[in-house]
């Protein structure tokens, strides 16, 4: 079924990633930080978009939004606000629990609509509740802004197309300035009691609504078109109060896009800020679909409608940053990412902002294959700065015949940067045979997460028909880091192995990280060949997949486990209880946003309340919000009491306190949940966290019988606790013996044999953790062991343990490695370099209590 001979050529080479790639992060965060503590106030929103370009450029989704977050917290102006409160909403689309309409507040107060129409600095944080939740009845707001004056007599007749409009000359007049000169200036109209107005662009109803606003203030009677005419009013005669009274009320008519594209063109034309905030404000939150909206489209991607937003205050470089990554993740060579991209060069200001910009457009290019057009675009990029450009134009180059050029390209960016794994991967493009292997060996030895050397690596041994070698190749990478690309060339491997339930394994597993998936270079459907293979294995029954399940669960093979819930799901596809497994596998294998969707559709399966609101909770714990997730264990608990509501109350609560009356409760709950109906997966796991209570709360004993009783129904992980509690016992060699097992028994034990290292003399535990490295390269704790071993061993290997530190940091922002190598560098006097990590170890966390104490004391010694 298999083709051997072609993987090579089939193999899709890496793409020019379109985010900022640096060669020195750590210089450009810690130089964002210092700025962030000189910057004034409304310089910061902008700042901290910079940092979070930073971070998504790292692959760091948790960082990069908490930066947005900050961006929203420091927003001065509405335009600022209604930028960033839309674009949270964009990152956060699939974690909220109903699909809410556009302006629905979803309680938090930083992506509120309503409160990102309100002008000035809030120093609101990230979980407070929003104000426009609480109970107030918005017409009593209104009657109160309104003028409760008594009744004032009319002295004063406009006279409007043979109508006569009856007002009081002092209300009039107290409008504006204009009004004030012509009622009791030197004009004619002082001394008239009758003023003929049939010329001035105001109907007879809207002179009666200027004549009530006068008099109250108040806008609530009047429909939306009369406020239209008032607006035109006001600007004409510059009554400010009445333009702001009718720039708010027309605001908050906006409610959907078709609003949106009638009143922005008011408020353009007569210069209504706010009003056009709300138009745009709808707009950004119905995004990617209102970029499909012609007129939308036409103000948002053209010059002129650049040009009109301008002169009202509502174009930023942040504006039409979220733009264009919006347009880009839905259609990369769309003229629409082009025209905004455009937008976007226009509204560049620092040196970031523009290579940023030119990087994009050159990455646009080059998927819309304008080669010529690309290599432009990277060169201008490169010269702004951005070094990671210049494989840009090597690609460009190559892409144009030019290998040899573009092979020299990659090489001039070796011998004058700093090492990167990215550069030598992209150098092996342009060149073959042992060359280009030895570049994608120091590709991965700079970089291990990078997965095209892997993939690379195991076709050429499949192309060499060293079928088990191809698949232990890309082993290596599926170990730490699962994608569907790296499961569909093993897929291809096993059935060149006639291994039809491995690859109908991996099809399921990439399948579940992506319903869509297309294999066979994008032109088979990847359920269509699932389909296909099953018939040529042994078909389970319902029994058969519980037990499957048993046997990859205990032995944690966790892309297994996943196989056999996608199996589950295919005979019965409303089954919450299974989607809620496949969101757990999914966290573990580190897929954040499967593993949402997959908790989503959970809650949206879930065949009783107290089962959804379990799911909901859990939806409300992985986002942050513990308290509110403890509320729907608790609400589930009324309804009826269950394993999962108890385990979710248990987990949240011990997450949000570590005091003592808090651990009993958490014992309690535990205890409680064992005593509901449950399977032992799920079991073994609540008995395993019961054992690490009891352990945190000095009970080893009581620990100990938790996780024997947990591996006596195949929890194979409970070894690891029960190693630690023989440890607390002081019997180390217990100890490595239970984590011996665990190595033994597990698919995946990087893990195991870190934590076995804590139980061995030196050299075994550096062995282990050599081990743990080799099997999972982002796991920090082996780093900063051997880095703080090197200085142990001898108080001037400093120097060799800032280089063992500096290779994790190299492809992961880590705030330990960060802070440890800041501290090695005071030890060496070198303060400007300790500096520097600890502001980029800020950061990452701005409140971590150890590297701020750092922090200040190399910066007072400096």
């Amino acid at each position: 079924m298999v083709n051997g001979s072609l993987f090579v050529a089939k193999l899709s080479e890496p793409p020019i990633s379109p985010h900022l790639k640096l060669v020195d992060y750590v210089e450009t965060l810690a130089s964002i930080f210092g700025e962030l503590e000189r910057a004034p106030e409304e310089a910061k929103a902008g700042l901290y978009l910079e940092q979070c370009f930073v971070f998504r450029g790292l692959g760091e989704t948790k960082l990069l939004r908490r930066s947005l977050r900050s961006a929203r917290q420091h927003a001065c102006r509405v335009h600022e606000k209604i930028v960033f409160s839309a674009w949270l909403r964009y990152e956060k689309r699939e974690e909220d629990l109903d699909d809410m309409s556009l302006m629905t507040c979803n309680g938090r107060a930083l992506e509120c609509p309503k409160a990102a129409l309100i002008d000035g600095y809030s120093p609101i944080t990230v979980f407070d509740p929003c104000p426009c939740r609480e109970p107030l009845d918005n017409r009593e707001m209104a009657s109160e802004e309104c003028s409760t004056s008594s009744v004032t007599r009319d002295d004063v007749v406009f006279c409007i197309d043979e109508e006569e409009v009856f007002c009081n000359r002092e209300n009039i007049a107290a409008l504006s300035s204009p009004f004030h000169a012509m009622l009791f200036g030197s004009f004619t109209e002082s001394q008239r009691t009758k003023i003929g107005f049939s010329h001035n662009g105001i109907s007879v109803q809207g002179m009666r609504a200027v004549d009530e606003f006068s008099k109250t203030g108040c806008l609530e009677p009047f429909p939306p078109e009369v406020v239209l005419e008032l607006l035109t009013f006001a600007n004409k005669f510059c009554c400010e109060k009445m333009k702001s009274a009718c720039d708010k009320c027309l605001a908050a008519l906006v409610r959907n896009v078709n609003d949106a594209v009638i009143f922005i063109e008011y408020g353009l034309e007569e210069n209504a800020e706010l009003l056009v905030a709300s138009c745009l404000q709808v707009f950004l939150r119905d995004i990617p679909r209102s970029l499909h909206h012609p007129q939308v489209a036409s103000l948002l991607c053209k010059s002129e409608g650049r040009k009109r937003l301008a002169m009202i205050g509502h174009s930023s470089f942040a504006l039409y940053s979220f733009l264009s990554q919006v347009a880009m993740e839905d259609d990369m060579k769309s003229d629409t990412a082009v025209q905004l991209l455009e937008r976007l060069r226009e509204c560049a200001t620092s040196h970031r902002q523009k290579a940023l910009v030119l990087h994009q457009l050159g990455c646009v290019m080059l998927e819309r294959q304008q080669y010529r057009e690309a290599q432009n675009w990277f060169e201008d990029a490169a010269e702004a700065g951005h070094v990671y450009s210049l494989a840009g134009v090597a690609r460009a180059k190559f892409k144009r015949g030019h290998t040899h050029s573009a092979y020299l390209e990659a090489n001039n960016l070796i011998s004058r940067y700093k090492r990167a794994g990215w550069m030598y991967q992209e150098r092996s493009l342009y060149c073959c045979g042992k060359e280009k292997m030895a570049d994608l060996n120091s590709a991965t030895e700079l970089d291990p997460t990078l997965s095209y050397p892997y993939r690379f690596r195991a076709a050429v041994l499949m192309d060499e028909n060293k079928i088990r070698p191809a698949i232990a190749e890309i082993n290596r990478i599926l170990g730490f880091k699962v994608s569907p690309d790296c499961l569909e060339l093993r897929a291809w491997f096993c059935l060149a192995l006639e291994d039809h339930d491995g690859a109908l394994r991996d099809i399921r597993a990439l399948l579940t990280l992506d319903p869509n998936f297309l294999m066979y270079s994008g032109r088979v459907p990847a359920d269509q060949l699932l389909r296909l293979l099953s018939q040529y294995v042994e078909q389970w029954t319902k029994a058969d997949c519980w037990m499957q399940l048993y046997d990859r669960w205990s032995c944690v093979d966790d892309i297994g486990s996943l196989a056999v819930v996608h199996q589950m799901l295919e005979n019965d596809p409303g089954k919450g209880l299974l989607r809620f497994r496949q969101s757990l596998l999914l966290l573990r294998l580190n897929c954040p946003k499967a593993a949402m969707r997959s908790l989503r559709l959970a809650r949206k399966h879930a065949s009783h309340e107290h089962e959804r609101l379990v799911y909901e909770g859990w939806i409300l714990y992985d986002t942050g919000h513990r308290e509110e997730a403890l509320k729907k264990a608790e609400e589930s608990i009324a309804i009826q009491r269950s394993f999962e509501a108890f385990f979710l109350k248990a987990y949240a609560l011990a997450d949000t306190s570590l005091d003592p009356a808090s651990s009993a409760n958490v014992i309690e709950l535990l205890e409680d949940a064992l005593k509901c109906p449950s399977d032992g997966l799920r079991k073994g796991q609540a008995l395993n966290n019961l054992g690490s209570v009891y352990v945190d709360c000095g009970k080893l004993d009581l620990a100990a019988d938790c996780y024997v009783s947990a591996l006596n129904i195949r929890h194979t992980r409970a070894h690891q606790g029960l190693a630690r509690v023989f440890y607390l016992k002081n019997d180390r060699k217990a100890a490595y013996e239970e984590m011996t097992k665990l190595i033994e028994k597990a698919r995946n034990n990087a893990s195991a044999y870190e934590k076995r290292s804590e139980y061995c003399e030196r050299d075994m535990a550096k062995a282990d953790l050599s081990m743990a490295t080799q099997l999972d390269p982002l796991r920090t704790y082996p780093y900063r062991y051997r880095a703080a071993d090197a200085v142990l061993m001898d108080d001037h290997r400093e120097n060799e343990a800032i280089a063992e530190l500096s290779k994790a940091i190299a492809f992961k922002p880590d705030l330990q490695l960060l802070h440890l190598r800041a501290a090695f560098h005071e030890s060496l006097g070198e303060m400007e370099a300790a500096i520097r990590d600890c502001r980029a170890a800020l950061s990452v966390d701005p409140n971590h209590a150890d590297t701020v104490e750092l922090y200040n004391r190399v910066s007072c010694r400096k």
